[in-house]
């Protein structure tokens, strides 16, 4: 009989004892907590901290359940491909070891596995999602039909997930910490402009609008109708080209919304072309060192 995809069909195939049985290259042992270390590659850049702590309570009382999923790395060590939030409640447990499943696989499998466990096990965010697909199409040089066959999801879903790394980074961090959600996201990402993009999110976050009405204002804005919500002179008319009293509205909003999230007052300057530059100012080595490290948690 043909061996199917395993990946195809999600993790859960290549952790049953079963399949690990059938498969010569893997094999089930206790492994010690030290000689285990995360892949780099994980597609969860985030792990909530109360839901580790109910599962080590967990873990506490009857033990790790589901074992994790690792590849041996060298004499003594091991790499995670699936459970690393059962490994990281484990050592919050006090645990010394735990059982795992050792398997074969390359530096390609392993990004897969890791990527189809999480997103079928516990959900990432959408952000995420996003960077692991774009991870495996660069690093594995597939095609968006080549990937959807592989992570068994439809080729529309992987392209509004990678269409969301276009949207500025402020959005992206948005999306990442569920200040907005999937709907908004999607609406965002078919505006061109980024500093309307900025502008609309602005107004997403202070008047908690609705996905059905920032879908009705991407619509009005695609008419000429600028996303602050105010009206612009000779709408009724219009060529389909923004005032420069609406672009000023939305530089206003970029401006205030990078001032609050570098906390300091941030300088923008633009000319009626729509060119110009942006100025993060800081008071100290100290301050320059804040604002540099949250540029790069922006690149992430």
């Amino acid at each position: 009989m043909a061996k199917k995809n395993v990946l195809g069909r999600g993790l859960d195939a290549l952790i049953t004892i079963n399949e690990v049985e059938s498969q010569g290259s893997t094999s089930i042992s206790e492994v010690e907590l030290s000689k285990i270390f995360p892949n780099p590659d994980q597609p969860r850049r985030v792990f909530d901290e109360e839901s580790l702590e109910e599962l080590a309570i967990s873990i506490r009382k009857i033990g790790l359940i589901q074992p994790v999923t690792l590849r041996r790395e060298g004499e003594d060590t091991y790499q995670i491909i699936a459970g690393e939030r059962r490994y990281r409640a484990s050592i919050m447990a006090g645990l010394t070891s735990i059982p795992a499943y050792i398997k074969a696989a390359d530096d390609n499998e392993l990004m897969e596995m890791a990527l189809v466990e999480n997103i079928q096990r516990e959900d990432l965010n959408s952000i995420e999602i996003a960077l692991a697909y774009q991870n495996l199409i660069d690093s594995l040089s597939l095609t968006q039909e080549q990937l959807s066959e592989r992570v068994g999801k439809k080729r529309a879903t992987i392209t509004n997930y990678l269409r969301l790394l276009k949207l500025p980074a402020e959005v992206q961090m948005g999306v990442k910490d569920k200040k907005i959600d999937m709907g908004h996201a999607r609406a965002l990402v078919t505006i061109n402009d980024p500093v309307a993009q900025l502008a609309l999110y602005n107004r997403i976050l202070e008047e908690g609008l609705s996905v059905r009405s920032v879908e009705t204002i991407v619509r009005e804005y695609t008419e000429g109708k600028p996303v602050s919500g105010k009206p612009e002179k000779g709408a009724g008319k219009s060529s389909g080209k923004r005032s420069a009293g609406s672009r000023s509205d939305d530089f206003d909003a970029l401006r205030q919304h990078l001032s609050n999230y570098f906390k300091t007052d941030v300088q923008f300057n633009c000319n009626k072309n729509g060119k110009g530059k942006i100025t993060i100012p800081f008071s100290s080595a100290e301050e320059l060192e804040r604002i540099i490290a949250m540029l790069d948690t922006m690149k992430k």
